[in-house]
């Protein structure tokens, strides 16, 4: 007697099944070779690396900077927060520390408004400071320790400020608790300033601390 086959499609044996996938792979292989496409992996080209980590300067540059003078440090702008580069000022020898503290000061103002060389640029500093600024010592009746500048801080930005007061607190144009005290042309109200790590972190949204300062 003949037996009669159930109707449909047929299953693949379980061995045959489990060696499907491993066929599929070298025959696509063969497709695409025979189109004249090369199988390839996933794609990991995102573009070319960065050339620079921002606000990572090369110890060349550095020894560079600090190769003639005084070694001092300013504040310059990176990643909308303030980071110190090292720069050097001449002082002549023997000056009295009255008169340092204002050679010192306009010194850093000038390196303040130096626009950044080519390896702090790439390395995405900037700065906020304009050139052409003066600073000088105190008037009659004014605290011993008073900066005054050509152009009254209330008129600066709050970048460049906050360059200035901290770039001036990690100086000798500070006073001995590292405040500062600035002042624009006479006769401008004088304030005391401080540069404050939240100062340092957000200096466009957080104006340094400061208090009234009165003159005799």
């Amino acid at each position: 007697m003949t037996t009669a086959h159930p109707t449909g499609p047929r299953t693949p044996a379980p061995s045959l099944r489990r060696a499907l996938p491993w066929l599929a792979v070298p025959l696509l292989g063969a497709l695409l070779t025979g189109c004249g496409i090369r199988p390839t992996q996933v794609p990991t080209d995102f573009g070319p690396a960065p050339s620079r980590v921002p606000c990572a300067l090369s110890g060349p540059d550095i020894t560079t900077q600090t190769a003639h003078g005084v070694p001092v440090q300013v504040f310059l702008l990176c990643s909308e927060q303030l980071v110190t580069v090292d720069r050097s000022v001449r002082i002549p020898d023997g000056t009295a520390e009255a008169a340092r503290r204002v050679l010192v000061a306009q010194a850093l103002l000038d390196e303040l408004a130096e626009a950044p060389s080519t390896p702090e640029e790439q390395a995405g500093y900037t700065t906020d400071v304009r050139g052409g600024m003066t600073v000088a010592g105190p008037h009659d009746g004014d605290p011993e320790d008073t900066l005054r500048l050509s152009t009254s801080p209330h008129d600066l930005t709050p970048t460049a400020l906050a360059q200035i007061v901290c770039t001036f607190s990690d100086s000798a144009a500070a006073r001995d608790d590292g405040s500062v005290v600035l002042g624009g042309p006479v006769p401008s109200a004088l304030r005391s300033y401080e540069c404050t790590p939240e100062v340092r972190a957000a200096p466009g949204d957080t104006a340094p601390a400061s208090s009234a300062v009165r003159s005799s």
